[in-house]
């Protein structure tokens, strides 16, 4: 694995014969620009709260537009993700008393529902932009922004309690820089679950498209050009055929993100795989391969080369990895006492202002009644992950293992992955009218749609992960089918298994504020659960329902996190980590 050098030599610029590679590459980055520059024009319209449009147009030639409005809004959801997952999961990981509080809080943060962060931001993010859609827009990010970072976060920081004791003492003896240290040791070492978990959370990104673009708060109904406000609008309408249309156009376009994108890069990553011996296939990606003939990339990373050495030297003042602050002591249980005094007295300010607020508007009654609905939602969610992990375990491990089944697999296992599967809601309601089937059983079949990939993904990338001597070792010494699973397998997907399953129960959570109420052609279909509960309350504004229905929610998902899925966490680091 190519830890510490991370640009190519100078005699890599003297390949001959590459021209055609060097005109697509420039071909295709002029195109993204050009692109890029047509569609922030329409980002900085007028617009204003009181005329803003509650739908849009179904035309079809309407659709490349809005696919590319909300294409753009992913892939900027994508990098301030990539940005928060940097710096909280380092700070977790690396900061022992900020890992007290921050792993709390993501718990809390995964747990709170999109519409719980959209009835506060959207507010501030219309104020923040008066009189230009940028406002709204900004709060479309945020929202898929709030569905992406937080499965991110949790493979990243991982990775790095996970690491290798090796390639630690490699760090220390090396005299590397906190910062040269990040960036030589703790992103490659990261790298394959953080593009797996990324791939994921761009997937969880679209099923959250329609919510984030068709947006209904507080009494206002606001749409943004995009496909997915496009399938709301069409569903309200009963336009089946333009709903099938729009499913089509998003097949196209997860098929091109998955090519140009996803592909090139999870075969890139492959690079920074820990093992001793070479495997006998590697990924291939036709991108990456022009992308490798091309001079163009090759010529950038020259440039950017003499910057490094520089940037290295300003970022020294963080110190180097092998010195962590030293005190004394007596002085460090002061410095524990005081922080955790701090947080104490926040975290009791914070319940009395809540608990103050709840008595006076919706009074105690309704929070027994949210937390009656919760346990309802929560059986739905317990289902989902069972069924899921008895499924996607065996297929997981096997795509991960083979290159063979992983390089026709992977394509289609990220298109389901990736593809909204609330685009799918309207044909599932209409069966489900048709059939007269409650929306209490089928509600789990449409969570699982969106939240059952997070358990495939992350075991596809632990079991693709596995050191290949270690599977040769397994060959040589002819281990039965059970003992395979017992001893190599599943001891070496359980830290993977066990990102996939907390993501995926979060992932759930949050699926059942649309799973759990859906619409068709004017028929509404509601199940019995605190999704429809938080969905209700953040339609009609009311702000004390919001509040007791995320409260509860995250009451759920935070006591489900600490007394199981941390257990298991712990017991991934200290017996199942490659060190």
């Amino acid at each position: 694995m190519s830890l510490l050098r991370t640009f190519p030599t100078r005699g890599a610029l003297a390949r001959p014969g590459h021209t055609a590679a060097d005109m697509l590459v420039f071909l295709g980055a002029a195109a993204l620009l050009w692109l890029l520059v047509r569609l922030a024009h329409g980002i900085t319209v007028p617009w204003t709260p009181q005329t803003a449009p509650s739908t849009v147009s179904t035309d079809p030639r309407e659709l490349p537009y809005y696919a590319a409005r909300s294409l753009l809004r992913m892939f900027a959801a994508l990098a301030l993700s990539i940005v928060f997952t940097f710096v909280y999961a380092t700070a977790a990981a690396r900061l022992r008393r900020a890992e007290k509080v921050l792993l709390p809080a993501l718990d809390i943060l995964q747990s709170v529902p999109i519409l719980g962060f959209l009835s506060v931001t959207i507010t501030g993010f219309i104020a923040l932009f008066p009189g230009s859609e940028l406002g709204l827009e900004c709060a479309a990010i945020f929202a898929i922004f709030t569905s992406q970072a937080w499965n991110m976060t949790f493979a990243f920081y991982h990775s790095l309690t996970s690491q290798p004791r090796e390639l630690d003492e490699a760090a220390r003896l090396l005299r590397l820089s906190r910062w040269q240290r990040f960036w030589r040791l703790d992103v490659p070492s990261g790298m394959i679950p953080l593009v797996w978990n990324g791939m994921m959370s761009f997937g969880g990104g679209w099923f959250f498209l329609t919510a984030s673009e068709a947006l209904s708060v507080n009494q206002h109904d606001y749409a943004l050009p995009g496909i997915g406000a496009y399938v709301a609008t069409a569903s309200a309408g009963g336009e089946l055929d333009r709903v099938l249309l729009a499913i089509a156009v998003m097949i196209v376009m997860v098929v091109g993100v998955n090519v140009a994108f996803w592909r090139p890069l999870t075969a890139w990553a492959e690079r920074f795989r820990v093992e001793y011996s070479e495997a006998t296939q590697a990924p291939r990606s036709i991108t990456l391969d022009l992308l490798r003939r091309s001079r163009i990339p090759t010529l950038l990373s020259q440039i950017a080369a003499p910057l490094v050495y520089p940037l290295d030297r300003a970022m020294a003042v963080f110190g180097l990895a092998e010195y962590p602050l030293r005190t004394s002591p007596l002085r460090r249980r002061t410095g524990d006492i005081t922080f955790a005094v701090a947080i104490l007295a926040l975290i009791a300010y914070g319940l009395v202002r809540m608990v103050t607020f709840i008595a006076d508007t919706a009074g105690f009654g309704e929070v027994g009644h949210a937390l009656f609905l919760g346990l309802i939602t929560f059986g739905r969610v317990i289902a989902l992950v069972t069924v899921a992990t008895m499924i996607w375990v065996p297929v997981g491990v096997w795509i991960g293992l083979n290159p063979k089944v992983s390089r026709l697999a992977q394509p289609v296992v990220q298109v389901l992955a990736s593809f909204p599967a609330n685009f799918l809601f309207p044909l599932i309601t209409a069966v489900l009218v048709a059939t007269g089937i409650s929306l209490n059983w089928g509600g789990i079949l449409l969570m699982a749609l969106g939240a059952q990939w997070y358990i495939l993904f992350n075991v596809i990338a632990g079991a693709s992960a596995i050191p290949n001597d270690l599977r040769e070792a397994a060959t040589n010494l002819q281990l039965t089918r059970t003992l395979w699973w017992r001893k190599l397998i599943l001891p070496a997907i359980f830290p993977s298994y066990v990102t996939g399953g907390i993501t995926a129960a979060g992932g759930a959570w949050n699926a059942s504020i649309v799973a759990e109420i859906v619409s068709y052609n004017g028929t509404t279909l509601t199940a019995t659960g605190l999704g429809a509960y938080i969905h209700d309350a953040t339609s009609t504004g009311n702000a004390a329902h919001i509040l007791i229905g995320v409260a509860v929610m995250s009451l759920y998902v935070v006591g489900l996190n600490r007394l199981f899925w941390r257990r298991l966490y712990a017991l991934a680091e200290r017996r199942f980590s490659l060190s």
